[in-house]
């Protein structure tokens, strides 16, 4: 039901890391995902710990769901010394096509410890039904 939308992505995000860099909004680092189908519905889980609610940006266009985020730098006074910077910080972006079997329509979106949900429930025209036979003259009516 979801497809990846850059192969090359994940050796992007192990570059970042080694050398330091941070994601820009023209450039973002890619962000940690997890996908699952639970009953009637998609689950998406990103991790976006230290990322604010109003830093968050969820976008659906067609059938491509992009989610971004940006972690700010928090403000220091001048007598701030940095010991250790390790947190990455700055603009983070995933793309995921959707199937056309998902509603679009009425994804949930919730964000929880630093960690954003989506549901996207399955529509209903793409689960299973049965198809009953009608009695006739030898021909078989089928009704959906």
């Amino acid at each position: 039901m979801l497809m990846r939308t850059d192969p090359f992505r994940e050796m992007d995000r192990i570059v970042q890391q080694l050398s330091g860099t941070s994601g820009t909004w023209s450039k973002p680092s890619v962000m940690p995902m997890d996908a699952y189908r639970e009953g009637d519905a998609y689950v998406i889980t990103f991790d976006l710990p230290g990322v604010s609610t109003d830093a968050i940006d969820i976008d659906v266009e067609r059938n491509m769901l992009t989610v971004k985020a940006e972690r700010r730098p928090v403000a220091k006074a001048d007598a701030v010394k940095m010991e250790l910077s390790e947190r990455p910080l700055g603009v983070f972006s995933r793309q995921i096509v959707l199937a056309d079997t998902l509603d679009t329509e009425r994804i949930q979106a919730d964000y929880d410890a630093g960690v954003l949900t989506l549901r996207i429930p399955i529509a209903e025209r793409a689960k299973p039904r049965k198809i009953s036979i009608g009695a006739g003259a030898g021909t078989k009516q089928i009704s959906a």
